[in-house]
């Protein structure tokens, strides 16, 4: 059983390995398996990374992200231009579906809205813009409005289950209700977590996926 002061190390260790974080700025604290980030970064895509390499160490249960962005050097920066760029990022990632999205901005928070027939074109519209300079927080209110005929998901999810090497599709229970899959049981970590979402989040149809997934370590 690892203990929270073990945690607090280990995170602490992992931001200071990866090379996208400033750990310097990044205060880390640990408290029955919940990880809290604070401090300060100058970019959100750097607050995003701090987040992502935190959920890939081992015990952590739950993570609060309120690392604070203070852009620096992005004063000529204002809000159109920020929107200007989104969208002009929007217009030229492949994976983005043309003309389906929405960009609000203020002050450097930025909202995106619109429809999309799959997760990762939603994922994909919120990368390009994350990266953006001056970009202070990101909200993807993109919905998705699945196209595709509803099949037997329940059994397509669990079949991908097994096909993952990173998966336990024992300890993972699939159910639909319409286009609305949900997951319920536990997984080994975060990082196991994150990819039984992605899997079900694969499955032609899906509209919706509700996590009840617990991380016992």
């Amino acid at each position: 059983m690892i203990t929270d002061l073990q945690l607090q190390n280990n995170v602490l260790a992992q931001l200071k390995w990866w090379p996208r974080v400033d750990a310097a700025h990044i205060g880390v604290s640990a408290k029955d398996g919940i990880v809290a980030l604070t401090g300060q970064v100058s970019h959100y895509a750097e607050k995003s990374a701090a987040e992502e390499s935190t959920k890939g160490v081992y015990g952590v249960k739950g993570l609060a992200n309120d690392i604070v962005v203070e852009p620096m050097g992005t004063q000529g920066r204002s809000d159109l231009d920020i929107a200007s760029a989104a969208v002009n990022a929007l217009k030229w990632h492949f994976e983005v579906p043309e003309d389906k999205i929405k960009v609000i901005v203020k002050n450097g928070w930025v909202s995106l809205e619109g429809t999309v027939d799959w997760a990762f074109q939603k994922h994909a519209a919120a990368e390009c813009v994350r990266y953006l300079m001056g970009v202070v927080s990101l909200t993807n209110a993109i919905v998705i409005k699945p196209s595709a005929t509803w099949t037997d998901v329940t059994t397509e999810i669990e079949n991908a289950f097994r096909r993952h090497a990173d998966l336990d599709a024992r300890r993972i229970t699939v159910t639909t209700k319409g286009s609305e899959v949900s997951l319920s049981g536990s997984v080994s970590s975060w990082s196991e977590r994150d990819q039984a979402v992605a899997a079900a989040w694969a499955a032609p149809g899906v509209s919706a996926v509700h996590v009840d997934l617990a991380v016992m370590t």
